[in-house]
């Protein structure tokens, strides 16, 4: 078993459980364990990596981020913004850069989103992990940079 690995949260908001979020993949824990995190309505915001490592997948709504152990954690921003192409979303960091953890990685505008109609719920999972295996710390509310969920 790898050691316990803390996950800040990418964002500042409220603390959703992943079974809240209106995603049946993300819901049923089908790509890892974590917690989602709810932004403020109708505010931009920057989006923080969730740990340190190297940044192996950097989409504009999602990135992926594995850690020195080897764990890839996700952090999904929002709930479909895939369809917005990128619209709203400002990425600061490229495929392959090395991260600290709490470091700005993209910067976030929601008026696309929520004119769309998408939740910007957005889930926070290690990849690959059973269902239930995160501690989620924060609870209510948390500040971007701040722990979230705790795995192992």
């Amino acid at each position: 078993m790898a050691a316990s690995l803390p996950v800040l949260a990418p964002i500042g908001g409220v603390v959703v459980p992943l079974a809240d979020v209106p995603d049946p993949v993300f819901a049923g824990q089908m790509v890892g364990s974590g917690a989602a995190v709810e932004p403020p309505a109708g505010v931009a915001f920057d989006v923080v990596s969730p740990v340190a490592g190297k940044v192996v997948k950097m989409l504009p709504h999602a990135f992926v981020v594995v850690e020195a152990s080897g764990r890839g954690v996700l952090t999904h921003v929002g709930i479909d913004t895939v369809k917005l192409k990128g619209e709203g979303f400002k990425v600061l960091v490229s495929q392959g850069d090395t991260v600290e953890a709490g470091e700005t990685v993209m910067h976030v505008d929601p008026t696309s989103a929520l004119a769309a109609g998408y939740s910007m719920v957005s889930p926070v999972v290690v990849l690959d992990t059973k269902p239930d295996t995160a501690t989620v710390s924060a609870g209510g509310s948390v500040a971007a940079g701040e722990l979230l969920f705790t795995l192992g």
